[in-house]
């Protein structure tokens, strides 16, 4: 058998999609989410990797959709349904929103990842997409790959080694 597996690589503020037996992965994320939606009977994944939560304070011509958690979450959902994935199908896992920095001004600003996560969570819960599960926050980075023929989550995350969820 001569199949070779591609691994399709997402960017900061980037999306992808991808069908088994190819793997989709992103690296880099600290303060950002990496949220894959995924149908696991037609082995099909989306990973967005979103950097900040709120589109709102958007100045611009052309808004990247992927950037924002309020935007990449539909968007994504928009992308693998025209793919063929099925809505009823859909779940999610996340990984990523680290406090990176810490400021001594407490202001909520600051609090990136973890305003990235709520908001991530609360576009998921909108849609009705279950969180199968999440590996969020700490102060670490972390590089995700995730697998559309077995729906596992490979973390690596700086300092703490490897785990799949």
């Amino acid at each position: 058998m001569n199949s070779s597996i591609t691994v399709v690589k997402v960017g900061i503020a980037d999306l992808g999609i991808v069908q088994a037996p190819n793997l989709i992965r992103t690296s880099g994320l600290g303060s950002c989410v990496g949220v894959i939606i995924y149908d696991l009977p037609n082995k099909i994944a989306a990973l967005v990797h979103v950097m900040l939560p709120d589109s709102a304070l958007f100045k611009g011509d052309k808004l990247n959709k992927a950037k924002y958690a309020d935007t990449a979450i539909q968007e994504t959902v928009r992308l693998l349904l025209d793919y063929g994935a099925k809505k009823f199908h859909f779940k999610a896992k996340i990984a990523g929103g680290s406090q990176m920095f810490t400021f001594s001004s407490g202001s909520d600003m600051m609090r990136i990842g973890p305003r990235n996560v709520e908001e991530v969570k609360k576009q998921l819960s909108k849609l009705r997409i279950p969180i199968i599960s999440e590996d969020v926050g700490g102060s670490n980075g972390r590089t995700i790959e995730f697998d559309p023929n077995t729906g596992k989550l490979n973390i690596r995350t700086v300092n703490q080694g490897i785990k799949e969820i």
